[in-house]
């Protein structure tokens, strides 16, 4: 199968250059402008797909060449595309920065070559003038002139003064068009938490300040010129866009199963992927708040996912009605998964970052406690150590750590192994058909897992 498709890649010098802000400010203008655009996330980010959606109220989907493979994100990009004219992919961290420090494997620049997509290139100005030259040579010529990927620039935070000089220099000097920029916009600073960016709904006014945003980039954007290096992306091929087949045999009775998934403000990483393999195994997806709700709906199974639960602890805490209808669950043999936020919400008590203490479900044994620095950060396999209903021996899935928590019992049933280094340790609770851990998993690395989930859900039904 192969999709033309015009897209863009907003990649940065490195963190804090302004790629989120620049991105969602795009996607904003091609609103304005009549497109209906799609958008993307390399690596494993949840912050910043929330903000896409806060923009554009449609789902935003990671490519991470470690969690997916090289087929698996072009199945995501054409799977993403469907319906949609224009797209938008954020880099991560810097253009050149990969899973580990001997490579670009899985950097944004890999991902730009994988994908065929053309990149713009973000450098914050601040502090620089003639000194924007030689950073925009180096990112240029770095990998080489010959096909490389970055076909313009954006200057983010400069002096509109000397924002045209600068401009001309790069583009005589460096011959690579500047596409637009941006002066420092004081009101439209967005602060930074122990996760990176907060989240959207905690930022006042969060769309008037990336209209902000969009309004400065919109007076200075070339925009003719930006489409015509997006028209430039090459078509690509992928050999299917469906993450699963269905269900080999619906129930009988009841209707399709259904999976109930956390979503709200306590509980907010999920991967869109995720999403769509249920759904193409022809599972049915419910969303619910355990802060808000007060009951926990019908569900064949139910999925709790990472987030923020330790700034919502008192008010999960109050919630008892939810929290015994989830133990009780658990308790009944309910399949749940629940990763990091989610797996310390299912523990006994949790710690919030001034010391205070709350009841939570108590599905599961453990205290979760702010340690005030990065516990285990980075991607990870997970295997089996022990007997378990969702890993058989030699299996693995693949996933994601990055938590300032830890607890008191993190579990021992799988190996937990660090994706790019020598270093494992145990983790994973498993009581019955409830899976718990830190790790974040991406289900389409292994679609037995979720397979053993569905079925743990039938043999549930059956019973009643």
């Amino acid at each position: 199968m192969t999709n033309n498709f015009p897209r863009v890649m907003i990649c940065g010098t490195g963190s804090g250059s302004g790629k989120t802000i620049v991105t969602c400010a795009l996607l904003r203008i091609l609103k304005r402008r009549g497109y209906n655009p799609a958008v993307f996330k390399c690596g494993p980010d949840y912050i910043d797909p929330i903000f896409h959606k806060t923009v554009l109220d449609v789902p935003s989907r990671n490519l991470d060449i470690f969690m997916a493979g090289k087929d698996g994100i072009r199945r995501t990009l054409d799977r993403g595309s469907e319906g949609k004219d224009f797209g938008v992919i954020e880099g991560v961290m810097g253009f050149y920065d990969g899973i580990s420090m001997s490579g670009t494997d899985g950097s944004s620049y890999d991902i730009s070559k994988e994908t065929e997509t053309p990149a713009i290139l973000v450098v914050n100005a601040k502090g620089m003038s003639m000194s924007i030259i030689p950073v925009v040579q180096g990112f240029f010529d770095y990998v080489g002139r010959i096909n490389n990927p970055i076909k313009g620039i954006i200057l983010n935070n400069i002096s509109p003064m000397v924002a045209k000089d600068i401009s001309s220099r790069i583009e005589e000097e460096v011959h690579i068009p500047v596409v637009g920029y941006i002066p420092f916009i004081k009101e439209a600073g967005i602060d930074s938490r122990h996760l990176g960016l907060v989240l959207p709904d905690e930022i006042p006014d969060i769309l008037e300040k990336i209209d902000a945003v969009a309004d400065k980039l919109e007076e200075t954007l070339d925009f003719e010129k930006l489409l015509d290096i997006a028209e430039k992306a090459e078509s690509f091929r992928t050999l299917q866009n469906s993450f699963a087949l269905p269900l080999c045999a619906e129930p009988a009775e009841g209707g399709p199963l259904k999976v109930a998934i956390a979503k709200d403000e306590a509980f907010c990483f999920y991967y869109e992927d995720n999403f769509d393999l249920m759904r193409d195994m022809g599972i049915e997806l419910e969303f619910f708040s355990p802060l808000h709700d007060e009951r926990l709906p019908e569900a064949d199974g139910y999925i709790f996912g990472g987030g923020y639960p330790e700034l919502h602890a008192k008010e999960l805490s109050e919630n008892t009605s939810m929290l015994e209808d989830i133990k009780n669950a658990a308790d009944n043999n309910v399949p749940i998964i629940a990763e990091c936020g989610g797996f310390m919400y299912l523990q006994e008590e949790l710690e919030d970052k001034d010391g205070n203490t709350y009841k939570m479900v108590g599905a599961i044994p453990g205290k979760s406690f702010m340690t005030g620095k990065l516990t285990r950060f980075g991607y990870v396999t997970i295997a089996a150590a022990k007997e378990n209903t969702y890993l058989k021996p030699f299996e693995c899935i693949n996933g994601h750590e990055f938590h300032y928590y830890d607890t008191t019992d993190n579990g021992d049933t799988c190996v937990i192994t660090k994706g790019t280094q020598n270093r494992s340790w145990e983790g994973i609770q498993i009581k019955g058909n409830l899976f718990a851990g830190f790790p974040h998993l991406y289900y389409p690395s292994c679609n037995a897992f979720i397979e053993r989930f569905a079925a743990n859900m039938l043999v549930g039904r059956s019973r009643i």
